[in-house]
């Protein structure tokens, strides 16, 4: 009998939908859904979108298939978001979104006043503006009113769940991204909870990511026309969906997206104490290191489409790979990994009379590799070992920055036979909650990019001078 298994993304701009069978896509969907900038740092979104974007995807999803062989709904979704709901279970105010900043006096009392190490050792990881904790806390101190009538607190692909299954859930891998999680333990932190006064009632049952926490509401069922033994998959943070396949201590996961990640499992917990890099648990039992890079491939945009003004096929980087001593740091929204700054902004340097833009734009390029490659090597640092990586994100189809890359990191890249990122991890997430570990069908690698041996020894000479460039540039941004 056929098996049919259904992801759902709920992402920051849209949502993504796949429908698999035990061994191929069958279909995909998507629906765009609106962002709200209420006040300057603001983003907001109204739960609601998600949930009707949602329904709307499975339905063309389920387009001319047998609908009574659907298994398993399960999702990946945006990290962080708050979602706060009253007695009745209605939504209490927008939900505030991952890329949120407003909780920059919130985050400083965390990091500097409640203390860095009371965080470390409860949580894992240190505050930043993206984390929930932060948000619950600019709404005690703003909305007073609203923060008391909180009764249920989600994160956005939880709140789809719930509103899909009736049941109040959510996953270790999105959990600790809360800032009140205890990720070594894989449970809330109460210490945290008191600090920040909410009960642990106010907090959904945190599961495995592939664990199955209840069936589709009865009243779902009929309108889609699936059977009403369907079972709900809780899934997990992007991220960790994205990177399911990473079961290995010390496979790692690079994606060149609008920011750029770097997730590298480990079997044993880590606290990254000297830097901001973030300590999280897998989809799969295990732990993370996660690292963002918050403008990779949005870089690359600024630089060619808002500065030159150019298109990308006409920007000719090649004649300059391995001598070029122009630098480029990243920084152009602040930074997350490593250094936690929002206020310090990006910096060329080396500039000459003689340099000229396609030499500018390789620096770019190798700017974001660097603070890659930064990321890693602190997380090699704590003992993990990392000898090749997998390689997604609309950046990974620049073969010379994926080529640029690998030398730089000196790491082989993997490139996924599909590349679909959190959504189809949702989809192996529903079908592992059904007793099938369908990855090594998913999961094949198409091609492998190696360093250039010759140029690995210039690139880690100019790191060595790209390091150089934050501490400077904080000192511009006090």
């Amino acid at each position: 009998m056929m098996n049919y298994y259904i992801g759902l993304d709920v992402g920051t701009s849209s949502l993504k939908a796949m429908l698999i069978t035990d061994d191929q896509i069958v279909a995909v969907a998507s629906r765009d859904y609106p962002l709200s900038f209420p006040k300057p740092g603001y983003a907001e979104q109204d739960p609601e979108e998600w949930c009707a974007a949602c329904i709307s995807a499975i339905k063309e999803l389920l387009c001319g298939i047998d609908t009574t062989c659907v298994r398993a709904i399960s999702f990946s979704g945006q990290m962080h978001g708050l979602v706060a709901l009253d007695e009745n279970d209605r939504v209490l105010r927008p939900a505030i979104l991952w890329n949120d900043g407003r909780s920059v006096d919130e985050v400083a009392y965390l990091n500097d006043t409640v203390g860095k190490d009371f965080l470390l050792d409860n949580t894992g990881n240190i505050a930043f503006a993206g984390f929930t904790a932060p948000k619950l806390l600019w709404m005690k101190r703003n909305e007073p009113g609203l923060f008391e009538k909180i009764r249920k607190i989600l994160l956005p692909k939880d709140y789809v769940a719930f509103r899909l299954s009736g049941v109040f859930a959510t996953d270790c891998s999105d959990a600790a991204g809360t800032l009140y999680f205890d990720t070594k333990h894989r449970r809330w932190s109460k210490p945290i909870l008191d600090l920040l006064e909410i009960d642990e009632t106010m907090l959904p049952v945190v599961h495995e990511s592939y664990e199955t926490i209840g069936l589709i509401l009865p009243e779902l069922a009929l309108e889609l026309g699936l059977s009403d033994d369907v079972k709900i998959v809780i899934g997990a943070g992007d991220n960790a969906a994205s990177a399911f396949a990473t079961v290995n201590d010390g496979d790692c996961n690079i994606s060149l997206g609008t920011s750029g990640t770097v997730f590298v499992c480990s079997d044993d917990f880590h606290c990254a104490r000297d830097s901001a890099i973030h300590a999280f648990c897998t989809a799969n039992d295990k732990y993370h290191f996660l690292a963002c890079t918050l403008t990779a491939a949005s870089s690359q945009k600024w630089w060619v489409e808002d500065i030159i003004k150019s298109d990308y096929s006409s920007v000719a980087v090649d004649e300059f790979i391995g001598k070029s001593d122009v630098l480029f740091l990243p920084y152009l929204m602040g930074e997350r990994s490593p250094v936690n700054d929002t206020n310090v902004r990006g910096v060329f340097a080396g500039l000459s009379m003689n340099t000229t833009r396609d030499e500018m734009s390789l620096a770019v390029l190798e700017g974001v590799s660097f603070s890659l490659k930064q990321n890693i090597e602190i997380m090699r640092s704590m003992g993990v070992k990392i000898n090749a990586s997998r390689v997604c994100g609309g950046g990974a189809r620049n073969r010379t920055w994926l080529t640029l890359l690998a030398t730089i990191l000196n790491l082989d890249l993997m490139l996924p036979e599909y590349e679909q990122g959190g959504v189809l991890g949702a989809c192996l997430l529903a079908a592992k909650g059904c007793g099938n570990d369908l990855r090594n069908n998913f999961c094949g690698i198409s091609e492998v990019i190696h360093p250039d041996n010759a140029l690995t020894e210039f690139y880690e000479k100019k790191y060595q001078h790209y390091l150089k460039l934050y501490p400077m540039a904080s000192q511009l941004s006090t």
